[in-house]
């Protein structure tokens, strides 16, 4: 509520709005927020109450432009990429039928052993092929489009689909504005009446390929948004994505700068290793000149040169400066790059010199817990469920399921623990606790627990089958490694029927 003073009130009495706006500029300079406040400190804080897409669609083709630059010239923008797409995606997001579903277990053992490998357009990459490389896509442009591509049944598919990976500069950012009968269109993607997506706007190949012929001026054309996945990670209410390092590409050039030229200065300090000096006072005057040891005059410096002044009867050694500042200031410089790619110091850099296994340990769960925010509430629900119901509909339509609507989980790739004994104590104690089911002790190591149950089984055939007790084995040896009692007989019996002999391992005392 706006306090208005007497001066304020016996404005209003002639001019209330006069009234109000001085009541309301009196409250901005006395607000609780310091960060709102208006004075010295904060005269040239430039600031406007912009949406994120009029930022967006002022700067995206520069931050995409800059981005990529780095990642090819900037190893640290590099790693930070390579960082974010190995623990988004691994080897793969992959598909497990929830238990008894024998439909589920047919589309995904279809997905696997049929459509895998064939699922991208371009014939090079299996489906887990593709998903890196949209993430990827996403990570360094902003976002990624996947186009479905439908086939022919004299195409010889069995599953008659296939999925193109774009990148976001196929969606024409200049289309803005009404397209008609009150559609609109923000960078590229069109919406209906109600606000959902329509349509996208794409050209026919990528408007930075010099290689291919320009096919009709390069005109964009819709695509209805069910051929469209538009992936990107969405932080405000936006149409387009940007590139994940946008916050530190002033800091990375930065870096870039300095980097060189503390190189090129040691480069020049390295160049010029001594010089005779010129004659002592007394002597004959000389003409001012520097040469090499044969007489030439020197006309460019070149590393472990030695110059002459002529006449000289001294020499002087340079020393270079050991410049011991650059180190402090790359570990600065290169703790804001973290921070700004929201990845640990360590995993950019691969510099483990201060870290203690407990905050190693503490800052990989961060970072972990931030990557399965983005892989389940974003990836996930734009992209996998997507490919998942094109997928389930192209079979369906194929005569390979009964129904399109198949419901699944999705198993994450497994993170590499830092320590494998407590991790998997703590699994077992959950277990027995009844906080996790084996089932989601054995999806967390990104397996299918039905197809790891199915492989235990075989093994304890096997193992019965020839008379073979290991340790691993709980149902013949206890934790402490001593035989099962009321195991003893049978274990005595298959080693009378077994082709082999029984080979009885046991842990050394």
């Amino acid at each position: 509520m706006i306090k208005l003073n007497w001066i304020d009130r016996a404005i209003g009495v002639i001019a209330p709005r006069a009234a109000v706006k001085r009541g309301v500029a009196r409250a901005a300079l006395t607000r609780a927020y310091d960060g709102a406040a208006v004075g010295r400190l904060t005269e040239g804080w430039r600031t406007k109450p912009s949406s994120a897409d009029g930022e967006i669609m002022a700067a995206l083709p520069k931050l995409r432009d800059r981005q990529r630059d780095l990642e090819r010239n900037n190893p640290h923008a590099r790693k930070a990429h390579a960082v974010w797409r190995k623990n988004l995606v691994g080897t793969g997001i992959r598909p497990r039928a929830k238990e008894g579903d024998s439909e589920a277990a047919r589309a995904v053992d279809l997905w696997e052993n049929e459509w895998c490998k064939r699922a991208d357009a371009d014939n090079q990459l299996d489906i887990y092929g593709l998903i890196d490389l949209a993430v990827g896509t996403m990570i360094s442009g902003g976002d990624a489009v996947i186009r479905r591509r439908l086939r022919r049944k004299e195409d010889g598919f069995k599953i008659p689909m296939q999925l193109q990976v774009m990148e976001g500069d196929q969606l024409d950012h200049t289309k803005t504005g009404t397209i008609s009968d009150g559609r609109t269109a923000i960078m590229g993607v069109e919406f209906d009446l109600i606000g959902s997506r329509s349509a996208y706007w794409m050209y026919p190949q990528h408007p930075g390929n010099a290689f291919l012929p320009i096919r009709a001026g390069m005109i964009s054309q819709p695509v209805p948004a069910s051929e469209i996945i538009h992936l990107y990670r969405k932080e405000r209410q936006q149409v387009r994505g940007v590139p994940w390092g946008s916050s530190v590409i002033t800091e990375l050039r930065d870096f870039d700068d300095y980097a060189l030229a503390e190189g090129m200065r040691k480069k020049i300090e390295s160049c010029m290793v001594g010089i005779v000096l010129g004659a002592e006072d007394g002597d004959e005057p000389i003409t001012p000149a520097v040469v090499d040891a044969n007489g030439n005059t020197i006309e460019q410096f070149e590393p472990g040169m030695i110059a002459y002044a002529r006449g000289g009867k001294d020499i002087k050694f340079n020393s270079p400066s050991s410049g011991g500042g650059f180190r402090d200031h790359k570990s600065a410089s290169l703790h804001s790059v973290a921070a700004g790619y929201l990845v640990p110091y360590e995993l950019l850099t691969g510099d483990l010199s201060e870290v203690s296994f407990i905050s190693g340990r503490f800052g990989l769960t961060e970072f972990r817990g931030l990557v399965e925010t983005i892989q389940w509430l974003c990836i996930i629900p734009m992209m996998m469920n997507q490919i998942w119901s094109w997928f389930c509909e192209a079979a369906y339509f194929a005569g390979l399921l009964s129904t399109a609507d198949i419901a699944i989980e999705w198993d994450t790739p497994e993170f590499e623990s830092v320590n494998p004994i407590d991790d998997a104590n703590a699994d077992l104690i959950n277990i027995r606790a009844g906080k996790m089911t084996l089932f989601e002790a054995i999806a967390k190591r990104g397996r299918d627990p039905l197809a790891v149950l199915k492989e235990h089984a075989e093994v304890a055939k096997l193992l019965d089958a020839y008379g073979l007790i290991f340790d691993s084995d709980p149902r013949r040896v206890a934790k402490t490694g001593v035989e099962q009692p009321s195991t003893a007989s049978e274990t005595k019996q298959a080693q009378t029927t077994a082709p082999n002999r029984l080979v009885h391992l046991r842990p050394v005392k």
